[in-house]
This record gives C-alpha cells, structure tokens and sequence, in this order.
C-alpha cells in the first residue's frame, strides 16, 4: 500500500468516525451518575468510598483539560455572541442545565467542526488531491460542521416558541379560572404547576423557584418575561407581574391575551389554507396551459393563411 492510500484511508477512517460520533455521541457512564449513592452508602456501612471512578474523572479532566481550552479558545473566535448570551439561547431553547453551559456549547460546537472538517478534506482527498482543494475543503466542512450547532439551538428557540404559543391559550384560562375563584398570583400559578407539564409550565417552574430564593415576586416575573423566547408569554408574565405589585384585575387581562392568540392563530390557519390552495391549483395550471396553448394555437396558420 503506498502512502497516499494509507493516508486516504486514515483521511476516510476518521471522517466516518467523526460523522458517528456527530451522528449519535456517546452515552455518558452510569457509573459517574451513580457514583453520589454509592458514596453514601458505602460510607454508612463504614466502608471506604470507591475512588476508582473518581480517579479515572479526576486523569480524565487532567488530560481533557488543555484540549478543551483551545476547543473554547476556537469557539471564541468563530462565535461572535458571548457567553451571556449563548445561555440566554439554551435557556430559551429548553436546553438550560450542567450539559447545556456556554463552554459545553462551545465545546461541542468546535467538535462538530473538527468533524466536518475530517470529513470534507477526506473526500477532497480521495476524488480531488492537491493541498489547496483539500485545505479549501476542509475549511468549508468546519465551518457547515460548526454552523450545525447553531442552527440546531436555533430551530429548538423557534418550535419551542411556537409550542409556547399553542399552550398559552389553555394556560391563560386556567390560571383565570383560578384567579376568579379566589387564588392569589402566586398560588394560581402554583396550582398550575403541581398539575401541568409543557415549555410554559417550566417557566412558570422556574418564577417559583425564584420567588423562594428570595426574588419579589414582580421582579421574578420580569425576568421570567425577559427570559423567554415567545413574546406572548413574556406579555402574560407582565400581567402577573402588574397583579402581583398593583392588585389590577389579573383574570381579565388573561383572558383578553387568550382572545387575542386564538385571533391570531385563527388568521394563521387562513392564510395557510389560502397558500395551499394556491399550491394545489399550481400543477393543475401547469399541466392544463400548454394544452390549452397548443389547442388555441392549432387553428391560427389556417386563420391568417388562410390554407387548409
């Protein structure tokens, strides 16, 4: 085998392993989840705690660490957005947590780059050789790798925007029916939260979270609105913020924001049927013009000529 096919193969080798990996990454060890009860268990029976796991962690980070510096490094140079704002966009896409920080981001973002880069230059390699196509190349496959990671929290910010508004109907009625019947703000949004699950259900989560951390409740609202990516639902959390510091009427204000998304969504369908009408007269048109164009053109030499 000569050099250049042992690299082609190399080249090839690494795009598809770098494509799995995009593809389906690993799963992370059970036993780094588990490894907090095994502790306390081991140390109530007096045994002492089991450190092959954390050793393993601890060279783990030890060798991982500078890689992953200059994977951070990377990212800061391709991504213009700071820090800040990358975890107000994982916030907003539902991806909030110990998995979803910037450097995570960041991280994953560079890796899916390398990954595109591998795969790219590989195939630059194989069917085009020559450094400058496959440098070109492999330029192109980081950035379309790189831009993945972006797209994908971008497309998660707009169906979960899209969810927000869908549920927000139903959940303004109920927390209206719960404010008619008595309940304060607060416990409105208590009650929907002990029996509710959806995208605005975990932002209400997360305001009384807040409040018992000390936060007024106002200001947990304001934030909560500042925070979320649908502005129909930061409107209603104004509401709430308005009912929690001036005791306005909160149900009225519920409903007519429910009034007004049923509107909007009730203009969104009718104009989708009218597009799709548009769109199933197309190929009709299309197939029954030229036949109507060769029928109404058959007859026009005999007309002018007047030959027949």
């Amino acid at each position: 085998m000569t050099g250049a096919a042992l690299l082609a193969a190399i080249w090839v080798g690494v795009a598809c392993g770098a494509l799995v990996w995009a593809a389906h990454p690993p799963l992370p060890r059970v036993a780094d989840r588990v490894r907090p009860y095994t502790v306390v268990i081991r140390s109530r029976l007096g045994l002492a705690p089991d450190g092959s796991v954390a050793n393993g962690a601890g060279t783990s980070a030890v060798l991982m660490g500078p890689v992953r510096d200059a994977m951070r490094a990377i990212s800061r140079m391709i991504e213009s957005r700071g820090d800040d704002a990358i975890a107000l966009r994982l916030y907003q896409a539902g991806r909030a947590g110990s998995d979803a920080e910037p450097d995570a981001y960041r991280v994953r973002q560079v890796s899916r780059g390398v990954g595109g880069a591998a795969l790219f230059a590989g195939a630059a390699f194989i069917a085009v050789p020559g450094p400058i196509t496959v440098l070109g190349l492999g330029a192109v496959g980081f950035t379309f790798g790189a831009s993945r990671v972006r797209a994908e929290v971008d497309r998660a910010i707009a169906a979960r925007t899209e969810r927000m508004r869908l549920e927000l109907t139903t959940v303004n009625q109920l927390l209206a029916l719960h404010v008619r019947s008595g309940a304060g703000p607060i416990q409105a949004v208590q009650r929907l939260v002990d029996r509710g699950r959806g995208a605005v259900v975990d932002e209400l989560r997360d305001v009384l979270t807040w409040v018992r951390s000390g936060v007024r409740e106002g200001e947990a609202f304001r934030r909560a609105a500042h925070l979320t990516p649908c502005p129909d639902a930061a409107r209603t959390y104004h509401l709430f913020a308005g009912g929690a510091e001036r005791g306005s009427d909160l149900a009225a204000g519920l409903l007519a924001v429910s009034e007004d998304l049923r509107d909007a969504r009730r203009e969104e369908l009718r104009r989708a049927t009218v597009r799709r009408r548009a769109a199933m007269l197309a190929p009709t048109i299309g197939v029954l013009a030229p036949i109507m164009l060769v029928f109404v053109a058959a007859p026009l030499p005999s007309i002018v000529l007047g030959s027949h």
